[in-house]
This record gives structure tokens, C-alpha cells and sequence, in this order.
């Protein structure tokens, strides 16, 4: 605490009109197995600060893992020297941060087993289990898992007068299981994402049973015949499919900084432009889409973000409507907010925070509907599992979305799995075509730990979610 202190004195000393420090210990476990192969166990740990300074409407930024007094003042000067020749370039009068109050807090990710406690032989033993019972199926060949754990410990401290003591976990167990033939290789995965959560979570996700499902829809799907010319269908997207059709299709493109043309060259800009606020039909009238940076178990569910703003949770899209944005401390006034929706957030000590995507879920529908009554009530369609490959362009507006597992729907019943299907649509066709979800009991969320943004690029992480919900008059046909 002492090493902050200081910081935020020796900016103050200097003029900055604004200062912070992110004091963070980051663990990140990583094992790999591929059949009975123990392939990659590693285990990193970072230490360091980033101290940023805001002066004259600009920022300068400067990190370093050196703990001693002199290696603390000479940061802070080297971050306050960047502010005072970004300021000579800046666009206009600069930047101007959304007013903010401090805060003296502490959050930590409710958990009961620290999973950097638990031993690595118990974590491999269990992983092996579930890798030897798929390859106990005869047409599976490959059975890959991989476990990520990752910690950060964050001090937090600004010249507004916040103090910040937060502690984030959280666990990701993937695995995927190949049949082959002679015609064929398919592949079948089971991820649930990352979930902040201790290792009790992989206790009771009871993986073996899971294992010989994956294992058995595998086989089923490499067997199974493709879908054929591509024609307007009815499709039904389980809720880890949608994870990752709204985190490309809604979440990316209302992220403000995305919006405003910052972030170009690495994920493209958006079509969702502040004009269209309050008036753009993002989706048929029952799409709602939360951001919900207060979520049980989300990825983006820390207490506070990078700038000190506290979680929130709010509508992006409100009865079809595109009604805000997840915003910065920076990015908020230049859509006239006077305060941040609390979604600037950063990797590890040494990177700058960014405008990132909140958690953010669609809402589940409010009439009783389980996906069971959803099938019986589609004549023709298909029904699509799991995420699989993607494809959007640079404004996020045509787009192309596989799965993992397909089915085919004929009427009201799932008669036939299929392989290699893709659909293809476009914001707002997509989302308006929405006509059922169902209720809040098939709520399911995904935690996505891999979302790449910036240059230099920065890995975030945040959940999405839903409910099984159908999509009318949608593009699908098979691939090659």
C-alpha cells in the first residue's frame, strides 16, 4: 500500500489533473492432455504496477515490476511525461472523464475452493478419467481436455481518493472428443466456458457422464449425413451457441470506443452508431439484451472496473430497441453521459484498460417455454449446439456462424443429427427474426476468457447467456 501511496503523491506533486495505480498478482494454470499424454502443465505468475496519468485531455501510461521507492517515482514521471506529448497531438480539446466518486471497497469472487490449492496430480488423474472414457469408444481416435485456472490480485487506488482491494478466480474445463472413419473426421466439444468459480465447480459438473455424451454425439455426427443446399430455415441456437452469435453481433458493436471509430484495425468498427440510440431496431420486440456486470459467476463481475466505476447492470437493447452502450470514464462523455457504465478493464498490470464487452445475456422470454415445447411447436427446422466457426465483417453486419452439433427438425420432432451446417444473416435480419425464448428456467451462461481487442492485443473475459430461443427465416445450408 505504501508503493501506491506514493504514486498517487508523486503524481499530484507534478500537476497531473488526474492519476491511478493497479497493483496486480496475476496466476494463470494451464494443463494440456491429448489421449493418454500428459502434452503441457504450466504456471505464471506476473507482479507488477501500471500507473496512468491524465493531464491536459490526454493520457500517459507506465508500468513496471520493480518494487522500490525510486523504481515507483521514476514510473509515475515517465507515465506523466507520455501525458504532456500526447497532449501536444491531441484531437481538439482532448479527452474529458465522466465524473466519478471515490470509493474505499474491497470484492472477491465468491469461492470455496482455491483451485491453485488443489494438487496437480488430482487435476490430471481427473482429466485422464474423462479422457481414457471417450477413447473407450472404438470410432473415437482423439480425445483432447485442457484446464485453465486463473487468479488476479488487484490494489487499486486513484487521486479521486479510491481504494480498491479486489480478487477475482475463475476455472474453464474444455474437452473434445474426434471420431474418425473412412469417409470422415467430425468433432464434438464440451465447454460451458469459464465460470468464476473455485474447484468445486469441477466437482460437480459430474465430467465422466459428460464425457460419454460427447463421446456418443461425436460418433453420431461423423456418421451423420450433411444438410444440403443452402434455403431459408427455421433455426433453434441452444444458449452456448448464442454466447458466441452475441458476443460478435451485439456485444462487440456496442462497446463505445468500437462505435466511435477507436478500435479499427484489430476487430472492425460498428454499424451502431449514436444516432440510432432509441430509435434503431436491433431485434423483434421480445430481444432484450442485459448487460450485467453484477452477474453471478460472470467474467466481468469484479466489483469495480479499471477507472474505479463500480459494476452495473443495464439494457443495451430494450424491447428491440438499441438503448445504450458499455462505456469508459472516457468514452462516456462524447455521447453526453455524464457518468461511466463501468467497462474499462485491463489484462495484466502492464496493459492499458480498454472499452470492453460487459457481461451481456438475452433476456429470457416471460411466458412458461422449454425447449422441448419450442421443438414441438417448429414444422421445419434446425436445431444447433455449441459454438463452432465465425465469420463478420469489418462493421459487424454480415456474418456467418457454425455450431458443434446440429439436428434436424421436422415436424415438432428432432429426427436426424447432421454435420458441416452454416448459417448466414445480417444485423438487424437476425435479431429481428426472433419469435420465441424460452423462460427464465433454461437460463445458461457462457463465460468467454479468449476475447482478443487492441494493439497490442489484450485477452478479456466476460459471460453471456440465454435461453433456447428460435430464429425464423434465416440462411442455412451444409458446408463442404
Amino acid at each position: 500500500m505504501k508503493y501506491l501511496e506514493l504514486a498517487l503523491d508523486t503524481a499530484k506533486s507534478l500537476g497531473a489533473d488526474y492519476a491511478d495505480i493497479r497493483i496486480q498478482k496475476s496466476q494463470t494454470e494451464h494443463i494440456y492432455l491429448r489421449n493418454m499424454s500428459l502434452k503441457d502443465t504450466s504456471l505464471n505468475q506476473l507482479h507488477g504496477y501500471g500507473i496512468r496519468i491524465f493531464k491536459k485531455g490526454a493520457w500517459g501510461f507506465a508500468h513496471s515490476n520493480i518494487f522500490s521507492e525510486d523504481a515507483v517515482v521514476k514510473t509515475v514521471k515517465r507515465a506523466y511525461a507520455i501525458a504532456e506529448q500526447s497532449a501536444r497531438i491531441k484531437h481538439g480539446s482532448g479527452l474529458q472523464l465522466a465524473t466519478e466518486r471515490s470509493y474505499i471497497d474491497s470484492y472477491k469472487t465468491p469461492y470455496c475452493i482455491d483451485p491453485f490449492k488443489v494438487p496437480l496430480s488430482q487435476k490430471v488423474e481427473l482429466m485422464m478419467e474423462v479422457n481414457r472414457t471417450m477413447l473407450n469408444y472404438a470410432d473415437i481416435k482423439m480425445a483432447l481436455f485442457t484446464l485453465e485456472s486463473r487468479k488476479d490480485e488487484k490494489l487499486f487506488g486513484s487521486t479521486l481518493g479510491t481504494r480498491l482491494n479486489l480478487e477475482t478466480v475463475y476455472i474453464e474445463p474444455m474437452f473434445m472428443a474426434t471420431a474418425v472413419t473412412a469417409e470422415d473426421s467430425q468433432s464434438r466439444t464440451y465447454s460451458a466456458g469459464g465460470q468464476a468459480v473455485g474447484w468445486e465447480y469441477i466437482q460437480n459438473l459430474n465430467l465422466i457422464e459428460k464425457a460419454e455424451k460427447i463421446a456418443e454425439e461425436a460418433i453420431m455426427k461423423v456418421k451423420a449425413d450433411s444438410l444440403g443446399p443452402e434455403k431459408r430455415r427455421t433455426l433453434i441456437l441452444d444458449p452456448f451457441h448464442m454466447a458466441l452469435t452475441m458476443h460478435e453481433s451485439v456485444g462487440h458493436p456496442t462497446e463505445l470506443d468500437r462505435v466511435l471509430g477507436w478500435e479499427a484495425d484489430y476487430a472492425g468498427i460498428s454499424f451502431a452508431t449514436p444516432e440510432k440510440l432509441g430509435k434503431f431496431h436491433y431485434g423483434s420486440k421480445i430481444v432484450n439484451f442485459v448487460a450485467d456486470n453484477l452477474l453471478e459467476r460472470g467474467l466481468a463481475t469484479a466489483g469495480y472496473d479499471d477507472d474505479g466505476v463500480p459494476n452495473q447492470k443495464w439494457y443495451i437493447v430494450k424491447d428491440g430497441i438499441l438503448n445504450e452502450y458499455g462505456t469508459t470514464r472516457a468514452t462516456a462523455p462524447f455521447i453526453d453521459q455524464k457518468m461511466s457504465r463501468g467497462c474499462n478493464r485491463a489484462t495484466n498490470y502492464y496493459d492499458f484498460p480498454i472499452n470492453r464487452i460487459p457481461n451481456l445475456y438475452l433476456e429470457p422470454g416471460k411466458e412458461e417455454l422449454s425447449p422441448q415445447q419450442l421443438i414441438a411447436d417448429t414444422k421445419d427446422g434446425i436445431y444447433i449446439e455449441g459454438r463452432g466457426s465465425f465469420s463478420i465483417d469489418q462493421h459487424r453486419i454480415n456474418f456467418q456462424f457454425g455450431g458443434d452439433m446440429f439436428w434436424e427438425i421436422k415436424n415438432g420432432k428432432k429426427i436426424r443429427p447432421l454435420k458441416k451446417v452454416l448459417y448466414k444473416s445480417n444485423n438487424p435480419e437476425f435479431w429481428n427474426s426472433v419469435d420465441a425464448i424460452c423462460d427464465k428456467r433454461f437460463f445458461q451462461t457462457f463465460g468467454v476468457t479468449n476475447c482478443g481487442k487492441g494493439q497490442p492485443s489484450q485477452r478479456g473475459r466476460m459471460t453471456h447467456g440465454g435461453a433456447t430461443a428460435r430464429f425464423r427465416n434465416i440462411r442455412v445450408g451444409g458446408s463442404q
